[in-house]
């Protein structure tokens, strides 16, 4: 495997020096430079070519927002933002995630010995992993998510689970973003820190049309609703479909996660397969095993394709067929459609 090979952008001297420093205890990550502002890094991006980029998100004159959405929209590469823990800092953190960040960390606050370790390992994991995750969540061909009809939506009854990862939230506004207001019901679980999630269900609230709410004991599902279940506390279920209701379950992490998107798409898969759409928007060890069994109980599942490809695969049983990021949204309503 390649070397990824990283540009850390940060205003502070200090800050450069601590991320560079635990970034170049992995042998496979060579640190080729390090800017102090947007400007420095735009000169620095066109001559080292860097596979991966670190960002601070609060810097002075351009900020890392605006510096993010600049790259975004003039040369797409994979970049992980760094932020304060602070309420305002968790709001960017959102924005950096909505506008293709793929993940976004807390700066270290007093730099000891212990809290740099701890950091190193999923910081280093990231940055390797980043160019091969934003391959396979970028979709240059996709254009701006549609303006969702005024013209009422004929449900068929089915409903859509959506399991996504932090690196995944922009896909995630780009396929709800066109989700019209009385849309099918939709399930997410996301994994992410759980400080991050009320930025994010406010966040989500205020980009689609349909009412987001947070995934509940005995709350019904319905068109026009959107269910968040909270990252790092209990497993989400539905019970029965049609006509059931949102179960929280208090058992150990499943597949390393809780809630489990694998959970859910499996009971899913035994009470309702017919009448459920999965979307994986995150590879991984969880999501899986629930996209196979939805698939081997003749359910439609979307998930990353195997080959490594970049684009996903829609399957119901054992037929498969390819489709692109900027595609799910439209597929999958017309597939709710009556």
């Amino acid at each position: 495997m390649a070397k990824a090979k990283v540009l850390v952008v940060d205003d502070s001297l200090t800050m450069r020096a601590l991320v560079s420093g635990m970034l170049e205890k992995d042998k496979d990550i060579q640190v080729v430079g390090l800017a102090d502002g947007a400007e420095e890094a735009r000169r620095m991006v066109k001559d080292l070519k860097p596979t991966v980029m670190t960002l601070d998100v609060e810097m002075p004159g351009m900020s890392g927002l605006e510096y993010l959405a600049e790259i975004m929209e003039q040369n797409p590469m994979p970049v992980v933002m760094f932020s304060t823990l602070t309420a305002k800092g968790a709001e960017s953190s959102i924005e950096a995630l909505r506008l293709g960040a793929l993940d976004c960390y807390p700066k270290p606050t007093r730099a000891t010995p212990d809290e740099v370790q701890a950091a190193i390992g999923k910081l280093a994991k990231t940055v390797k992993e980043a160019p091969a995750r934003f391959r396979a969540l970028h979709d240059a061909t996709a254009k701006p998510a549609a303006k969702t009809s005024s013209e009422p939506f004929t449900w068929n009854g089915k409903l859509v689970a959506i399991g996504c990862d932090v690196a995944s939230t922009k896909a995630l506004f780009d396929v709800l973003g066109s989700w019209p207001a009385d849309g099918p019901p939709v399930i997410v679980i996301q994994h992410m820190r759980p400080e991050l999630a009320d930025g994010m269900i406010a966040k989500l609230s205020a980009a689609v049309a349909p009412r987001v709410v947070e995934a509940s004991e005995g709350l019904r599902p319905e068109p026009g609703m959107i269910v968040f279940a909270r990252p790092g506390e209990r497993h989400v279920y539905v019970d029965q479909w049609p006509g059931g209701s949102i179960r929280l379950l208090d058992k150990p992490p499943f597949a390393g996660a809780r809630p489990s998107i694998s959970l859910m798409l499996a009971t899913l898969a035994k009470t309702a397969a017919d009448k459920t759409i999965g979307v994986m928007l995150a590879g991984g060890d969880d999501g899986g095993q629930g996209a196979a069994a939805l698939r081997g109980a003749r359910g439609f599942a979307v998930a990353p394709a195997e080959d490594g490809s970049g684009t996903l695969e829609l399957g119901r049983g054992m037929a498969l067929q390819p489709i692109r990021i900027g595609e799910i949204a439209k597929t999958v309503l017309d597939m709710c459609r009556g």
